[in-house]
């Protein structure tokens, strides 16, 4: 505690912006560490002297990564490195998470990610094997795969509203008996946790995903497998579905569901839209820095 005495007893002045408060603080720390330090008092001038704007730049935003990121740099160098070869074989999920120290879910993840960018490859009773690409092709890949982890809600509200409504669309026209049962089934999960009081994040989305089945197109449904997860992740941390919200959600699905059944293309895409009308709106609003707190 010793090194940060101005965290905690410095008091704003009259007509000082915060970022000049924050930017003084870390100053003050790091002035502490080398040995010069700031009186607490002393607010700084608007124009940093030369020494201390070099000194700043040399600093970098610290970001902690995720065990799926690094699973998937390790199977990155393993591959540039030469041991994992293609062809070669990878070891089962179980004994991969017990090895890397994870759960087997996130070893499921890094997995599925490289598998759908073509890195990895599961052949029938083989496994998941190394595909045939070339060293700079993998490593703009991988790149492109790790940049996923770190998608803002906001596109990834706007990417799932593009593939929804179309998704809905293609429903409405290809869609089964069976998939029509696996819907209603997915809507029901639903409504049970719903009317029991319970966060139905995941059975929420699992619906969505059961309409993305029912389009029969298996690109649609894996680009919203990638980044399912993500929205997951998002949902719970910004606390979006809250206030009744699920029980609104309900009848939308409800009446989603019934445009599909009923064949009506363009009714079940606008039911849709609507449907995810207020969350978009609320990640926008996000992105522009004016987050609302109502939804």
């Amino acid at each position: 505690m010793a090194l940060f005495p101005a965290l905690f007893c410095i008091q704003p002045k009259e007509n000082v912006s915060f970022p000049l408060i924050k930017e003084f603080l870390f100053l003050d720390l790091v002035n502490q560490l080398i040995g010069q330090p700031i009186l607490s008092d002393q607010l700084p001038d608007n124009n940093l002297n030369m020494a201390e704007s070099k000194l700043l730049k040399n600093f970098q935003e610290i970001t902690i990564e995720s065990p799926v990121d690094k699973i998937i740099k390790q199977i990155r160098s393993l591959i540039t490195s030469g041991q994992l070869e293609p062809g070669d074989r990878l070891p089962p999920e179980r004994k991969l998470a017990e090895r890397l120290g994870v759960g087997r879910s996130q070893v499921r993840e890094a997995l599925r990610k490289l598998e759908f960018y073509g890195i990895l490859r599961t052949l029938p009773q083989s496994g998941t094997v190394v595909a045939g690409l070339g060293i700079t092709a993998l490593e703009g890949l991988i790149s492109d795969v790790l940049k996923m982890e770190n998608s803002d809600f906001a596109s990834l509200v706007e990417t799932r509203v593009l593939l929804e409504t179309h998704a809905a669309s293609l429903a409405a026209q290809r869609r089964s008996s069976e998939d029509i049962a696996d819907m209603q089934q997915a809507l029901e999960a639903y409504e049970e946790k719903v009317k029991r009081g319970e966060q139905a994040v995941e059975e929420d989305l699992m619906f969505h995903l059961k309409i993305a089945e029912a389009s029969k197109n298996s690109v649609l449904k894996s680009l919203m497998l990638i980044i399912i997860p993500d929205i997951i992740n998002s949902f719970l941390q910004l606390d979006v579905c809250k206030d009744g919200r699920f029980y609104k959600a309900l009848e939308e699905h409800q009446v989603i569901l019934q445009h599909i059944i009923d064949q009506q293309p363009e009714a079940a895409s606008e039911a849709m839209r609507m449907h995810l009308k207020d969350v978009l709106e609320y990640s926008s609003s996000l992105k522009s820095g004016n987050g609302r707190t109502d939804l």
